[in-house]
């Protein structure tokens, strides 16, 4: 229903008029605009400074190195007190493990001679605290005597040890190869030297977003000016982080994450901007006119989308895990560097290429003129639809992106093992081998310690022994000192199985309380398949205050932003059903093993990273859409017209926006990296659901039925918050502002 403008707000243009505010002079605006300004005024020494800056950074980062290191301590956790208890008593058990796997059809015994050569070799390698000869160990050769195993212990955990020790260690033991020996080597440390970055998933990622870009907009150079600020942002956001490596704990596979980010974000961020510019160019604008319109509206928008991205981001601190702490921080500074170079780099750009830019725009709308087209017709038509049947199309899309949500309720947490690694890895041939020669729980070994107590070791292991689902154990294993004792049992199920999960908890819950009781010793449960799920328990119980923190920040600064209590709620909601919807998606691919890949746990830090982000990314569509609806709406008092034309005149840049954050976010499927592939699947396919089903479905039907109780907010609290706008309203008749200022 139409409801007639307000008395001192009529309007004043057509319907499909440009509602253009006009142009603040130079100097003044918002501080979007006043930085948009300067950059076109001092174009060249803006551009100057964004290459110095950036090739300082670059420099620095190369001179120094960087200094990339995982952190998955988790203070409090049985895995993390067994690991400090064993460093401190000098346990070699404290550090991490390789596996030399040996294979002879013949029988591993008749290798012994060149097998103990390159073991003594080894042992005498940086990195290594002990290797333990299958020879010296009858449990360590397979029962038919085809497969045995090596032991390497290392001087520290995996991320400790340099990656260059462990390539050493492969050499040395690949060495040994000869017509009847096969060697493969196993562990954490060989898979993360085996695993690559993201390959060509960057470049991929580029070239996608420059091909949509000049589909966009006809134009190479005008695709161009976009991605190359996107690119001066991640480079520099890159050299950056590189440097903090060595004052703070930053992830190895932070990256790559940065990039994937940075290069979407930034692209999506300059494009929103550029659209603008586009817009007051063909509304009858000079250059710098629309260069600082176009910062003062989208530059602002740009600003608060990315503040809800950083706030987003720094969430996860609250988390307390020390890796997703440094990852978090340094995806927030990408986009707060994406954000400046938005803000400066582009519109210096756009002052040196603009007559040429300009020059391709109007010859583009004279030809769309000329052939009848009227831009935003089409989403102006398709607004129209969904208006006509509000509550069909909410219901479909609703129960939709449900069903996509459902398989997100088994959504199993760990981390991916050399099981899923490709077949052709030596890492997953050895994880095969030690399967196929001592059961599928040996590769998920649990180091259970005992401290205190008499004959410890000899009870534990005799306790171990006889608990349903324990395949085997070891001889007890006392520490340096004798104050430790420390037994290795091997589960029945793989490392990824619920059966081991359960185990694990069933020993810390009964097992290990009942001998501790008759023994007088404590026991604790660690090792890496352990420490996996220490580290799923702890995500998954401080998922919900994280959530909280993030949805409740987010919807407050909405709040200010819009004036209303219905539009944060609904954008809150909306926001946590797309996420939900990848979720599903990367659980149907990844955990159930849809088109042909391997099956096993989603990433334990992976749903909280994709909230993190995409709840942010969210805002950008949410933000731009609704501020030209709340434009049109303090402008005219027509609810249903305010989101036709909002929609109308945002729909195109929002699909072009997403379009090109879906292929940059897609091609890092083309990673090797297990983890990024579940990160460029979730958030392709979040951003996807986001701008195409959310923002051009569900928001104009929930807004078409709410109509004017939308923009409700109390009259105590609209007294007492902040007046924040993003956009400028253009003066009503007689020096008034609109119905509702």
């Amino acid at each position: 229903m139409n409801s007639p403008a307000p008395s001192g707000a009529a309007r004043t243009t057509a319907p499909h008029d440009d509602p253009r505010p006009p142009s603040p002079p130079d100097g003044r605006g918002g501080l979007p605009a006043r930085l948009a300004g300067w950059a076109q005024r001092r174009r060249w020494a803006a551009v100057l400074l964004w290459l110095l800056v950036v090739a300082a950074v670059t420099a620095g980062a190369q001179t120094a190195g960087s200094a990339y290191r995982n952190d998955f301590t988790l203070p409090g956790t049985d895995s993390q007190t067994a690991t400090d208890l064993l460093r401190a008593h000098g346990a070699t058990q404290a550090g991490d493990s390789v596996q030399i796997v040996l294979q002879d059809t013949g029988g591993v015994a008749d290798d012994r001679t060149p097998v103990e050569a390159m073991l003594a070799e080894v042992r005498d390698l940086p990195g290594v605290a002990e290797v333990r000869s299958p020879y010296q160990d009858a449990s360590a050769v397979s029962r038919d005597g085809t497969v045995a195993y090596a032991t390497v212990t290392l001087t520290g955990k995996a991320e400790e040890v340099p990656a260059a020790h462990i390539t050493r260690i492969i050499d040395t033991a690949r060495d040994a190869v000869s017509a009847t020996l096969r060697v493969e080597l196993g562990g954490d440390a060989v898979r993360a030297v085996e695993e690559g970055g993201g390959g060509a998933a960057e470049g991929a990622g580029i070239l996608a977003a420059l091909v949509v870009l000049v589909l966009l907009f006809g134009s190479l150079l005008a695709a161009a000016v976009p991605l190359v600020t996107a690119v001066f942002a991640v480079g520099g956001a890159v050299g950056l982080i590189a440097l903090a490596s060595h004052v703070f704990t930053v992830a190895d596979f932070t990256p790559p994450i940065m990039m994937l980010v940075g290069l979407g974000v930034g692209v999506d961020y300059a494009l929103l901007i550029f659209h603008r510019y586009r817009h007051e160019i063909i509304a009858g604008a000079d250059r710098a006119s629309a260069t600082r319109t176009a910062l003062d509206a989208a530059g602002r928008t740009v600003v608060f989308a990315g503040c809800t991205v950083i706030v987003a981001l720094l969430g996860l601190v609250v988390l307390g895990l020390g890796s997703l702490q440094g990852v978090a921080l340094a995806v927030a500074l990408t986009v707060l560097v994406t954000m400046a170079a938005s803000l400066t780099l582009l519109p210096a750009l756009l002052a040196l290429f603009g007559s040429r830019i300009e020059r391709h725009i109007h010859r583009q709308d004279r030809r769309a003129r000329a052939k009848g087209r009227e831009e935003g017709a089409r989403w102006r038509a398709w607004a129209t639809a969904v208006q006509r049947r509000p509550l069909p199309a909410l219901l479909v899309a609703v129960l939709a992106l449900l069903a996509l949500s459902a398989p997100a309720l088994g959504l199993r947490l760990g981390f991916a093992d050399a099981g899923n690694d490709a077949a052709t890895s030596t890492s997953r041939q050895a994880y095969d081998l030690l399967a196929e020669g001592f059961g599928p729980g040996f590769n998920g070994p649990l180091v259970i310690v005992g401290e205190g107590g008499g004959d410890t070791g000899a009870r534990l292991r005799a306790t171990l022994a006889g608990t349903d689902g324990i395949a085997a154990v070891s001889p007890p294993l006392p520490s340096a000192d004798g104050a430790l004792t420390t037994v290795v049992a091997y589960p029945r199920t793989a490392p990824q199985d619920q059966g081991t999960t359960d185990l694990v908890h069933r020993l810390r819950d009964d097992v290990l309380p009942d001998l501790a009781d008759r023994t007088g010793a404590d026991y604790l449960v660690g090792g890496a398949t352990a420490a996996t799920q220490d580290f799923s328990d702890a995500v998954s119980g401080r998922m919900a205050l994280f959530v909280a923190i993030v949805v409740g920040l987010s919807t407050l600064l909405l709040t200010v932003v819009f004036r209303s209590l219905l539009i944060p709620l609904k954008a809150a909601l909306l926001n946590l059903l797309s996420i939900a919807a990848a979720l599903g998606a990367i659980t149907l691919v990844f955990q159930h093993g849809w088109f042909g890949v391997e099956p096993g746990p989603i990433e334990a830090f992976i749903p909280v990273m994709i909230f993190a982000i995409v709840f942010g990314l969210s805002m950008d569509y949410e933000v731009f859409l609704v501020s030209r609806i709340h434009e049109e709406w303090e402008r005219t008092g027509d609810a249903e017209h305010a989101v036709r034309e909002g929609l109308a005149r945002t729909g195109r840049v929002i699909t072009a926006a997403a379009a090109i954050m879906i292929v940059v976010f897609a091609a890092f499927v083309l990673s090797p990296s297990r983890m990024l592939q579940q990160f460029g699947l979730g958030l392709a396919v979040a951003v996807l659901l986001d701008a195409v089903v959310i923002r051009c479905l569900i928001v104009p039907a929930v807004l078409q039925l709410l109509g004017k109780r939308a923009w409700w907010l109390p009259g105590a609290l609209a007294r007492l918050l902040p007046r924040v706008a993003l956009e400028r309203p253009a003066p009503g008749p007689e020096g008034g502002m609109g119905p509702h200022r």
